[in-house]
């Protein structure tokens, strides 16, 4: 298994009295909250996080791109994925993902996909996402064509990446008489690509398809949604496409927490993931999922998946009975991802070890003792231990 560090780089000093005149921390909260004398040290505490991350021996770390959000402060993903590069030696550098599809300009993303690639000799993962709804609002993209624009700038950039040029690309959204990328990737034919997504059936389907194989990851779940999810991507490819997807498609993200004993773990992570859970990630319906984002099929799904996530208060307690947070004693935490893989079969592994507010010391702690005491264990996981899908379809 390749086990990576995920992080957020959120505005882990936002005043949450903010929840009594805001209706979330995304698009509506005034940026006068942001102060940036303390994002200046949350920027470099988090790149010396994912950097210890690498020393410990992670296979990869990994950034994302979130826009006017106190969430996650990484509208530009490749920002920090540039920071990266020369203070990384041999981890993989995935950024899952950037929004491609958001721009009107996709071109200028696949350049500098190709320039972080050549950079670091080859560790480059890109990850493509078309964003959840509430970037829709951000950045004035009309939600209805979400898929068609994702699915086009995939192209575009894919052919940009493999296909010599000068050429042009006449599609629906995207016209450029001159396709000519300088510099080319240095992994060929491009990049890994992964398909991180919320769980919408098309995006598993798209993912899943014969010319494409991406490896596709669920986040933020409870673990029965986790199997329903990953299992379809599994059925999907047999059913629709008549293969059988290996296990490295298929990759889980979660937040995790480890300390001495699973009551002090509880102790010092609750605060902090009840923050993220209750106040961070509390976004209305309509916010995450805007009118015309997901077919009514999808727009079904997730009505009860994510407001299991989203839709409730939570406890640190109440997280871990649904296996949406993976807490405890190095043994627990252990044990909780072993049984996950032998129930999912996921070869990707990505940790959320600092979430929310939880501070500097106690995630050094959480990356350290993960690094030493459950790492090499997960790293020699394999297919062996993985019991099989039982088929059945995200419904």
């Amino acid at each position: 298994m390749k086990v990576f560090v995920f992080h957020l780089m959120p505005y882990a000093d936002l005043d949450m009295g903010y929840k009594d005149k805001y209706r979330a921390a995304w698009v509506v909260l005034p940026n006068s909250y942001f102060d940036p004398k303390k994002g200046h040290d949350l920027y470099n505490r988090y790149l010396d996080e994912l950097e210890l991350a690498a020393e410990l021996g992670f296979d990869g770390v990994s950034v994302n791109e979130h826009h006017q959000n106190a969430y996650g402060l990484m509208p530009s993903p490749v920002v920090m994925a540039a920071a990266l590069t020369r203070r990384t030696k041999t981890c993989k550098i995935a950024i899952l993902g950037n929004a491609f599809c958001l721009r009107e300009h996709p071109l200028t993303l696949a350049e500098e996909h190709a320039m972080l690639d050549c950079i670091t000799g080859g560790r480059l993962i890109s990850g493509m996402v078309r964003g959840i709804g509430a970037e829709y609002y951000s950045m004035g993209a009309n939600p209805a064509f979400s898929h068609a624009r994702f699915q086009e700038a995939h192209d575009l950039v894919v052919q940009a990446w493999t296909k010599p040029g000068p050429f042009a690309f006449e599609g629906k959204f995207y016209h450029f008489e001159y396709v000519n990328l300088w510099p080319r990737p240095y992994q060929q034919p491009h990049p890994p690509i992964w398909a991180p997504s919320t769980g919408s059936t098309e995006t598993i389907e798209w993912a899943a398809h014969p010319l494409r194989r991406y490896v596709y990851l669920q986040a933020y779940s409870p673990v029965q949604s986790v199997v329903r999810y990953l299992n379809y991507y599994r059925e999907a490819a047999q059913r629709m496409y008549g293969y059988t997807a290996s296990s490295e498609q298929i990759g889980w993200s979660a937040p995790m927490y480890i300390a001495e004993t699973d009551e002090q773990a509880r102790k010092e992570a609750g605060p902090h993931i009840e923050a993220l859970f209750n106040r961070l990630l509390r976004l209305p319906f309509e916010m995450m999922f805007p009118p015309g984002y997901l077919s009514a099929k999808s727009l079904a799904n997730m009505r009860s998946h994510k407001r299991s996530v989203t839709g409730q208060e939570h406890t640190v307690d109440s997280l871990i009975e649904a296996g949406i947070f993976l807490c405890g004693s190095p043994d627990t935490v252990r044990k909780q991802l072993t049984d996950a893989h032998r129930l999912l079969g996921f070869q990707n592994l990505l940790c959320l070890l600092q979430f929310a507010t939880l501070p500097r010391d106690l995630t050094e702690k959480n990356i350290r003792l993960f690094a030493r005491e459950v790492l090499p264990a997960l790293q020699q996981l394999t297919d062996k231990e993985y019991t099989g899908m039982e088929t059945q379809a995200a419904e």
